[in-house]
C-alpha cells in the first residue's frame, strides 16, 4: 500500500463517518436511507455519460453486491434504531476488517506477509478497543449488538465481492456509477411505495441533509473502490475502517457521547497498524 492509496483510504474513512453520522441525525431511518441511497442514484446516473460501461466480467460482482448492499442498509438501519451511535458504528465497522482477511485469502488468494498481518491485527485491536469502550458502563443491548455484528459480516462481503469485481470492471469510476444506479432504486422505492402521496413532505424538510450524505457516500465508496485495484483488500478493510475513530470524534463532539481515554490509546494503536501496513506496501 503506498502513501496516495493510504490518503485515498483515509480520507473516504472521514467522509464514510460523516454520512453514517447524518444517517443517524435524520430521525426517521428510512426518510434517511431514502435520500442517501436515492441521492446516490440520482449521482450515478449523472455520471454514466462520462465513465465507461463496466466490463462483462464485473456484472455478476455488481448485480451480487447491489444486494448485499440492501442487506448491508437494512442492518444498519436496525443497528441505529436500537443502539447509540457510539456502540453501533464501531461493532458493525470493526467486526469487518479480520472477516475481508480470511475471504480474500480464500477467494482472492491474497494472504498477508508478516508486516501486513501484524498491521491488520493491531488495527483491529484498536477498532475493537473503541468498540468495547461504547459498551462501558452500560448493560449489554444483545439485540442492538446483533444487528451491529450482522451489518459487519455484510460489510465484509461486499468488500470482497466489489473488490474482486472491481478489479474485473476495466474502471472503478465506471463500476461506483453503475453500482450506485442499481443498488440506489430499491429503498427509494420501497419508500413510494409505503408512503404514497405523503412521501415528497416526508423527504422535503430532510432533503439537503440527506443528498449531503449522499455525496459522502458516494466520494468514500469510490475512493475505496479505487484503492482496491491498487492494493490488497485487507489491509484496505483495515485501514478503511479509521473511520471508527472519526465516528467516536463525531459522537462525542455532536452526540455528547464520551470519546475517553482508552479510544485516544485506540486510536494509537490502529496509527501504528498503518504505519506497518504501510511498511509492508
Amino acid at each position: 500500500m503506498t502513501p496516495l492509496v493510504a490518503a485515498a483510504v483515509l480520507v473516504a474513512a472521514v467522509t464514510h463517518a460523516g454520512w453514517n453520522a447524518i444517517a443517524h441525525r435524520i430521525t426517521d431511518k428510512l426518510v434517511g436511507f431514502a435520500l442517501i441511497s436515492g441521492g446516490g442514484l440520482l449521482i450515478g446516473l449523472a455520471a454514466m455519460p462520462f465513465v465507461p460501461v463496466p466490463a462483462a466480467g464485473a456484472w455478476p460482482y455488481l448485480l451480487a453486491s447491489a444486494a448485499i448492499h440492501m442487506a448491508y442498509y437494512a442492518l444498519l438501519m436496525r443497528s441505529f434504531r436500537l443502539g447509540d451511535f457510539g456502540q453501533a458504528y464501531p461493532i458493525a465497522r470493526g467486526s469487518a476488517p479480520l472477516v475481508v482477511t480470511v475471504l480474500a485469502a480464500v477467494f482472492a488468494h491474497e494472504v498477508p506477509d508478516g508486516w501486513a498481518a501484524a498491521g491488520i491485527v493491531l488495527s483491529c485491536a484498536g477498532l475493537t478497543g473503541v468498540a468495547l469502550w461504547g459498551l462501558r458502563g452500560h448493560r449489554p443491548d444483545w439485540a442492538a449488538i446483533g444487528a451491529a455484528l450482522a451489518t459487519g459480516a455484510t460489510i465484509a462481503v461486499y468488500t470482497v465481492v466489489d473488490g474482486l469485481g472491481v478489479r474485473a470492471s476495466g474502471s472503478s469510476f465506471g463500476y461506483i456509477a453503475w453500482l450506485m444506479a442499481v443498488q440506489g432504486t430499491v429503498i427509494p422505492l420501497y419508500a413510494l411505495c409505503r408512503w404514497g402521496r405523503e412521501t415528497g413532505a416526508r423527504l422535503r424538510p430532510h432533503a439537503r441533509l440527506g443528498l449531503l450524505g449522499a455525496a459522502l457516500s458516494v466520494a468514500a465508496y469510490a475512493l475505496v473502490l479505487w484503492a482496491q485495484t491498487r492494493a490488497a483488500l485487507a489491509p484496505v478493510a483495515a485501514l478503511r475502517e479509521s473511520s471508527i475513530i472519526v465516528g467516536a470524534a463525531i459522537g462525542a463532539l455532536f452526540f455528547k457521547e464520551r470519546f475517553g481515554a482508552p479510544r485516544i490509546a485506540a486510536a494509537g494503536l490502529l496509527v501504528v497498524g498503518i504505519g506497518l501496513m504501510l511498511r509492508a506496501g
